[in-house]
């Protein structure tokens, strides 16, 4: 959206910020459930510790002197952590130049600090691939990148926390409307949308007593509406990924890809093309 400020006799478009109508309830709801639920399992806290063990692994792999190095089983270890990715990117990396991926990846991590050309940087990597069905999980791909290569400077951008072209996402979820299924929401699927969010839901945290550790609760409770509203349809939404309800936060860890390597094993959550879930030779370096 573009608002005018005159200036003289100059007229200047200036962006103004995406005004996000949230419901305070659904917000409330799910972070009860949140907490309620985690006590059985080590309590919220067991689940920070996780995202931090998530965000460390990333850091690492992702520091700008070690991108030129990265290589395809680290790329396929970081994988893992993504649910949407780690579903189609064993198949789709045995055919393709690695190289070429390794230097989309850090174009895309590679930017002006100020976030002023993130829409710009994702648009150019997701370019790289068809636009298609079957490639919907690039975008997942370097939204988490993004994310958990640097936590405050990138909000979690993924689709499932808002894509405007399907209408979906935990925006819609707690958008404040009693008719909110039969309203298309005009809110773009933007750098400075997301960051808006964040800002509502870190005021929401605060309100609440949280101000530790505040972007790995906002994970979490971003996480959490959208596992309410796959439990609303019954765990049919993406059926392929999520097994079973029997665990009150199977999806809220899944969303997260807290559940994508085996420590013991090494085994991950990446599907190759021959059918076998790929290996991580070391499993220490996730640990």
């Amino acid at each position: 959206m573009l608002g005018l400020l005159k200036s003289g006799n100059a007229v200047n478009e200036v962006e103004v910020r995406p005004v996000l109508e949230l419901s305070g309830p659904r917000i409330t709801s799910s972070f009860e459930k949140l907490l309620n639920a985690s006590d059985s399992q080590g309590g919220v806290e067991a689940f920070v510790t996780a995202i931090k063990f998530k965000k460390s692994v990333f850091e690492e792999a992702l520091k700008a002197t070690k991108l030129p190095e990265l290589d395809e089983e680290t790329f396929l270890g970081l994988c893992a952590f993504i649910a949407p990715v780690r579903r189609r990117i064993g198949s789709w990396i045995e055919t393709k130049d690695f190289s070429m991926l390794r230097t989309c990846l850090t174009d895309l991590l590679t930017g002006v600090r100020d976030g002023s050309d993130v829409d710009s940087r994702i648009k150019t990597f997701c370019g790289q691939f068809p636009e298609d069905r079957s490639h919907r999980w690039v975008r997942d791909l370097a939204a988490e990148f993004l994310h958990f290569s640097d936590m405050e400077q990138y909000p979690l951008m993924t689709r499932w926390v808002w894509d405007q072209s399907a209408n979906t996402g935990v925006i819609r979820e707690i958008w404040y409307a009693d008719d909110i299924d039969h309203i298309n929401l005009d809110i773009p699927d933007k750098y400075e949308t997301h960051l808006v969010l964040r800002e509502e839901l870190s005021q929401f945290l605060a309100s609440n007593g949280v101000f530790r550790d505040v972007l790995y609760y906002l994970d979490l409770l971003l996480a959490q509406i959208y596992a309410d509203y796959i439990s609303e349809q019954g765990g049919t939404f993406l059926r392929t990924d999520f097994s079973s309800e029997l665990d009150p936060l199977e999806f809220t860890r899944r969303m997260l890809g807290l559940d994508g390597i085996d420590p013991d094993t090494g085994r991950t959550r990446v599907k190759l093309a021959s059918g076998e879930r790929f290996k991580l030779n070391d499993p220490e370096m996730m640990n």
